[in-house]
């Protein structure tokens, strides 16, 4: 493999940041309140001690040494506060992986990184479905980094980004739904859109098998809160189609495949329709 200096320098610091991250979850273990969760955290641990070889191997095919281990990050001393900084490293992790598997010219080396990138963003959204309380302050703020409110937060946007915030905020759409039927008995409107939004997310799961992207994992019961009357129901169903609206927009602003394009436009036509209803729905 040709030694680009560059791409050589971003994986002794993708090194570095799994070998401090493996050491912290290793803390942050510890501390987890139940098993079920240090369970799950030591398994996403186990990610990480994989990725750390993965690169490793590539370090050393590149430049013919081993590279060095550096802890670069202190792992805080309290769960909740680990949690949140793990979270947000996974998260601007991904975006690093996935500039490193844009870049690089060798086919291994892309595809080890883009599926790192793959598993680091279900890390993200296992750290952050451990801050599920129904009052905590701590999920209603890490709310945005999820579905199409990540989307529209992120500053870098790959195919692989787009249809995995798509499909995550379709499997939000369904938690919340599911909800609102629960607490506030049958209601039309909500019944039909969510049977109509089923369809959007049989629309989206063949673009991950075409594309070899990872299916997300759907943990979006963590992120969902019963609101207070059937009318702030409508009204929250409001701003979601508005947030959807702006995501598919910002995408069908990129260079997208033509099948992927169809499908998003097709999305974004489905949610103007869905946020008539909704809009229709907050004047009774």
């Amino acid at each position: 493999m040709p030694n680009d200096s560059q791409l050589v320098n971003d994986i002794q610091k993708a090194i570095n940041g799994e070998y401090s991250a493996i050491a912290c979850y290793k803390e942050l273990a510890k501390m987890a309140p139940s098993n079920d969760e240090r369970d799950r955290i030591m398994e996403i641990r186990k990610d990480e001690v994989r990725h750390l070889e993965e690169f490793s191997r590539i370090y050393t095919n590149l430049t013919g040494k081993n590279p060095s281990y550096q802890l670069i990050e202190k792992c805080p001393n309290t769960y909740k506060a680990g949690l949140e900084f793990a979270f947000k490293d996974e998260q601007e992790t991904v975006d690093f992986y996935l500039e490193i598997s844009d870049k690089a010219q060798d086919p291994n080396i892309k595809e080890r990184f883009r599926r790192s990138a793959a598993d680091e963003q279900k890390h993200a959204v296992w750290f952050l479905s451990f801050f599920n309380h129904p009052k905590g302050t701590n999920i209603n703020r890490q709310i945005n980094n999820y579905g199409a409110k990540g989307a529209l937060s992120a500053s870098i946007l790959t195919l692989p980004q787009m249809l995995t915030y798509s499909l995550l905020d379709e499997y939000l759409a369904q938690a919340r739904y599911d909800d609102i039927l629960r607490n506030f008995g049958y209601n039309r409107s909500f019944t039909q859109i969510k049977e109509a939004e089923k369809g959007h997310i049989n629309a989206l799961i063949p673009l991950f098998q075409r594309y070899q992207v990872p299916l997300p994992e759907d943990l979006s019961q963590a992120f969902v809160t019963t609101p207070e009357s059937i009318k702030a129901a409508y009204a929250a169903g409001v701003q979601g189609e508005i947030d959807n609206i702006s995501m598919y927009d910002r995408f069908l602003s990129l260079t997208l495949p033509n099948d992927v394009r169809t499908v998003f436009s097709q999305l974004r036509k489905a949610s103007l329709n869905h946020l008539a209803v909704f809009e229709k729905g907050l004047e009774r």
